[in-house]
């Protein structure tokens, strides 16, 4: 049989089961020139060249996976390297902000709960992509709703990974050159060029993120995830020793004498201000809250659910897994969220019981207001700096894989290509980062409005319209249990667009997103 006709006869009534006792492909029947590519699939089916794989029963009830396009060659430690560097990023900075919004016992449920809806959201995936033997988020929206729902994973996830890599970018533009600036005890007011955030943000993007980005396999970045993630071992380490090291209250720096006595010579909010330092009276607020709610606590919900956004890495990462299963990826992801969730658990505790209801949006900006020139803080911005520089090559191959599905179904891989889409897509990016000002306001409502979609809403409806209602009917507890999820998505996109909607009207900017 042809995988072409294979895949019309599944694709005619939505499983798989009544073919898999015929087919017998061997494990490699393609071009020895494909066989390694991890970013396109095979193409040459005259049905738009859909990613096959074949599940055959065994003894034992379970399905084994054959693939005909490409054998995964990554290590399950790798895949958790890799899929735990695409959850973790800049967001991080603001956990401990969100915990002082909504106190301890609130924010632990809020935090478990959505780790819980992602490791779900993920099995749905997964499932899905068993059934009908996909490894592409796209091309399951393709079996799902055909050509609409195929360009409607592919756009929401091209919008949500350009928004986080910007966001990422943006905090190199940012926060290197005040790095460079306090390393080399230069003059903030001076016109040096590697002091230009501009400048300095497409030099890392050519000389670090390019070549990394250029990579054929998702494998090759294990290392760098790796050692990304060690650069936020760094980081919590760092927010766990200053707890013990800065009191409460503590005393703020401030840089200019004079300014400090001419604008705060009044005290304000219970502070002294004397010789250049804020001098903290009132140490009732030096005492956690096991529960709270305020104005800001409901911009922590967006903030929380989309900490654990990966589900457009989940399925790149499954295709390279070496000796792919359902349960084997499964438990990737479930690694990945369980070591995520306890670092940002200890960063949000240590940070909010640190400076408790003084803390910043931004947790390092904290720190910098007691001593913007101490050496520990100083190496973990240059730790965060690495970390979000090494996670956008790994945000970005799934961009490259949308856009190869939606642009080019029929093409096979191909080094011009695939490196051409690489310099458009950082280009583009770097243009946003250095001349959209308000960049991070732009990408809250796209990272409002895909995220929902590429966490809760597609997994649930691509699930529901692929399982079989042979298997499972609509009155099923699965199938239930997926419209609610696919309803709590939409519950989330509504709340999201509304508190930033607001925010933007009231001219608070005070929502602070991100990945």
């Amino acid at each position: 049989m042809e995988p072409s006709q294979s895949e019309m006869n599944i694709l005619s009534n939505g499983k798989s089961h009544d073919l898999e006792g015929d087919i017998g492909m061997p494990m490699k029947t393609l071009p020895e020139e494909d066989q390694n590519g991890t970013q396109t699939v095979r193409f040459e089916d005259n049905d738009g060249g859909l990613e096959n794989e074949e599940f055959l029963p065994s003894a034992d009830g379970e399905k084994q996976i054959r693939f005909k396009d490409f054998e995964g060659k990554m290590s399950f430690g790798m895949s958790v390297f890799n899929l735990g560097n695409a959850i973790m990023g800049s967001g991080i900075l603001g956990l401990a902000y969100a915990m002082a919004n909504t106190g301890i016992l609130l924010f632990l449920f809020l935090l478990t709960a959505v780790a819980a809806l992602s490791c779900y959201s993920i099995h749905l995936l997964l499932k899905s992509s068993g059934i009908v033997g996909i490894r592409a988020y796209e091309e399951l929206g393709y079996r799902a709703f055909g050509t609409p729902g195929k360009m409607a994973a592919g756009i929401a996830i091209t919008l949500q990974n350009i928004g986080a890599m910007s966001s990422y970018l943006y905090i190199v533009k940012s926060e290197l050159p005040l790095v460079i600036q306090t390393f080399l005890k230069a003059d903030p007011n001076s016109d040096l060029w590697y002091l230009n955030g501009n400048y300095l943000v497409i030099m890392v993007s050519a000389s670090i993120i390019l070549p990394l980005a250029l990579m054929k396999q998702l494998g090759y970045l294990g290392y760098t995830s790796g050692f990304s993630l060690s650069c936020m071992v760094f980081f919590l380490s760092a927010v766990i020793y200053k707890k013990f090291q800065i009191p409460c209250p503590f005393e703020e720096f401030s840089a200019n004498t004079t300014a400090a006595h001419l604008d705060l010579n009044v005290s304000s909010h219970g502070h002294e201000y004397n010789n250049g330092l804020v001098h903290e009276d009132d140490d009732s607020h030096c005492y956690p809250r096991m529960m709270t709610m305020n104005s800001q606590t409901a911009y922590t919900i967006p903030i929380l659910a989309f900490a654990f956004v990966c589900h457009p890495e989940v399925l790149p990462i499954y295709t390279e897994l070496r000796n792919p299963t359902q349960k084997r990826m499964q438990n990737v992801s479930n690694i990945s969220i369980l070591v995520m969730y306890t670092m940002y658990f200890l960063a949000a505790l240590f940070g909010y019981l640190t400076f408790y209801g003084n803390v910043e949006p931004e947790l390092l900006h904290t720190y910098s207001r007691i001593d913007p020139y101490d050496t520990l803080i100083l190496c973990v911005r240059v730790a965060v700096l690495i970390a979000v520089t090494l996670t956008v090559p790994i945000v970005l191959f799934p961009v490259r894989r949308a856009i190869q599905h939606m642009a080019f179904p029929t093409k096979s891989f191909n080094w011009l290509r695939h490196i051409a889409i690489a310099v458009v897509l950082l280009t583009i990016i770097n243009m946003l980062v250095i001349f959209a000002p308000n960049i991070l306001g732009i990408f809250g409502i796209i990272g409002a409005t895909s995220a929902p979609c590429l966490i809760f809403i597609f997994p649930a409806v691509f699930y529901i319209r692929i399982v079989p209602n042979e298997d499972e009917p609509m009155n099923s507890v699965p199938k239930i249990l997926a419209a609610c999820f696919a309803a709590l998505g939409v519950i989330f996109m509504v709340m999201s667009l509304s508190f930033i909607i607001i925010d933007w009207t009231s001219g608070g900017g005070n929502s602070a997103g991100g990945h």
